[in-house]
């Protein structure tokens, strides 16, 4: 008997793909969205079935097969049902961009030659310099996020106190918190080894990195013109699926079922409108300075792989203020407009974008601005795009452009915080415009080296990220 014979009795409980598990997502999803779960709850429940995983992907054992094919059958039946909030919340490219009465024109401002007639072939020629910076600061934030991904509010909040590290100010450290501490609120135990401060050597491979490269790689073989199915095939080539996760999981092993887009996006998939789709969209908007519309149009047909509703509307809306921070030209609050110009004004995104900037104008202690949108949207995974993009939105505004501000009340908000810390992160370092805007204490530990098993990027540096995304940028 070999050794892996041996092993057989334990189970491969992939994570985010069980049908027992995505039951209790879907429940959940169809009570945010104005369906009626409760039949289904009951019927759920009744069986035997129990709710979603809070924080884990999966279950820690299979369901029997009675349970497993109820589960199925489950999702089927919501499937089925229409949201009341169809109108509001629309899905096609044509339907979001009528909702939007203040839709960017198509082309963005005077191109970038008769802005900068010198430059060679007509680019900006700071435009580089301002990638770079973003790629940092994408870097910076995700890092600091790391160790206390998946953590509650008050775990992320116990332990920078532990050390003095709060209002947050610098990288997360263990030296100093205490043993009940650290007991009460362990680090993410994948990251802690390579994202405390006593141990970074160089940025560690992350999604919210593997997918910018991804996305570079889509628009280096099929130009800004590629489709939806461009993507699907650029994942089954260089993406393997143990790198996936939530609605990005459930899309891949829709498309090995033989589904094509949009079906990839809906089909059993209760992450719809999670995050996964807004940390893919800054390349769209960095390959399109000063031109919203053009970003959001590439943000859509890369989404729409995977997301729908408002997981769609968040990457939209990150690809538009990324956009327009490329430029060069506008503040932070100028940046979140434009990202809002792309959301279909009476979607749950839009409102709570504008609650996080409105909160976060009006209050001069982010805890508090914190604790209210928690109050607010603590119903919803801690994943979900709606409020991951307000707190974004609320770290921004409050840091008014600071990048040390921008990242840490990121991250301090809670939620997903690497990927929150990596957007705010980006964001406020274009819009800073130069890497040596930002603090050497952020940047020097990550040596300007990327880990990542994206294929041809494994130890690449910012600086040539950031030209072969100029370059992108420049392709027509």
């Amino acid at each position: 008997m070999t050794a892996s014979a041996a092993c057989a009795p334990d189970s491969v409980r992939l994570t985010w793909a069980q049908p027992e598990d995505l039951v209790g997502h879907e429940l959940r999803q169809a009570a945010e969205d104005g369906r009626n779960p409760e039949p289904a709850r009951r019927a759920w429940l009744a069986a035997g079935g129990s709710p979603a995983p809070d924080r884990a992907g999966a279950s820690p054992t299979p369901a029997a097969p009675e349970l497993r094919a109820l589960a199925v059958g489950l999702l089927d039946e919501l499937a089925a049902q229409k949201s009341p909030l169809a109108g509001a919340e629309p899905q096609s490219w044509q339907a979001i961009v009528a909702a939007c009465p203040h839709w960017p024109p198509p082309g963005g401002p005077a191109p970038a030659a008769e802005q900068h007639p010198d430059s060679p072939a007509g680019q900006d020629p700071d435009l580089r310099t301002r990638l770079e910076a973003a790629w940092w600061g994408r870097a910076v934030g995700c890092l600091l996020g790391k160790p206390v991904e998946k953590l509650p509010l008050e775990g992320i909040r116990a332990l920078a106190r532990a050390t003095g590290n709060w209002p947050l100010n610098d990288w997360f450290s263990e030296r100093g918190v205490p043993p009940e501490v650290l007991a009460a609120y362990p680090w993410n135990r994948r990251s802690a080894p390579t994202s405390l401060a006593e141990n970074i050597d160089g940025m560690p491979e992350d999604d919210d990195l593997n997918y910018p490269l991804l996305g570079l790689l889509l628009l280096q073989r099929h130009g800004k013109g590629f489709t939806t199915a461009d993507v699907a095939r650029l994942w089954l080539d260089e993406l393997p699926a143990g790198r996936t996760f939530t609605a990005e999981r459930i899309a891949y092993r829709n498309l090995l079922l033989g589904l094509e887009p949009p079906a990839t996006a809906t089909h059993h998939n209760p992450f719809r409108e999670w995050i996964g789709a807004l940390i893919r969209a800054d390349v769209h908007g960095w390959t399109n300075p000063g031109d919203p519309a053009a970003a959001a149009a590439q943000a859509y047909r890369d989404a729409a792989l995977t997301h729908t509703g408002n997981g769609v509307y968040a990457a939209l809306f990150i690809a538009a203020a990324t956009a327009e921070a490329a430029t060069g030209r506008a503040d932070v609050h100028t940046v979140l407009r434009a990202g809002l110009a792309v959301v279909p004004p009476r979607s749950r995104l839009a409102e709570a974008v504008r609650l996080g900037i409105r909160a976060a104008a009006d209050e001069p202690d982010f805890d508090l601005v914190v604790d209210r949108l928690h109050a607010r949207y603590g119903h919803y995974h801690w994943v979900h795009a709606v409020p991951n993009t307000a707190l974004i939105a609320a770290a921004l505004t409050h840091a008014d452009g600071d990048f040390t501000r921008s990242v840490c009340r990121a991250v301090s908000g809670g939620w997903d915080t690497d990927s929150n810390g990596a957007t705010a992160g980006a964001l406020a370092a274009l819009v800073a415009g130069s890497p040596n805007a930002l603090p050497d204490r952020w940047t020097a530990p990550l040596k300007n080296r990327l880990a990542t098993t994206v294929p041809g990027f494994d130890g690449i540096g910012f600086d040539t990220l950031a030209h072969l995304t100029a370059q992108e940028a420049a392709r027509s």
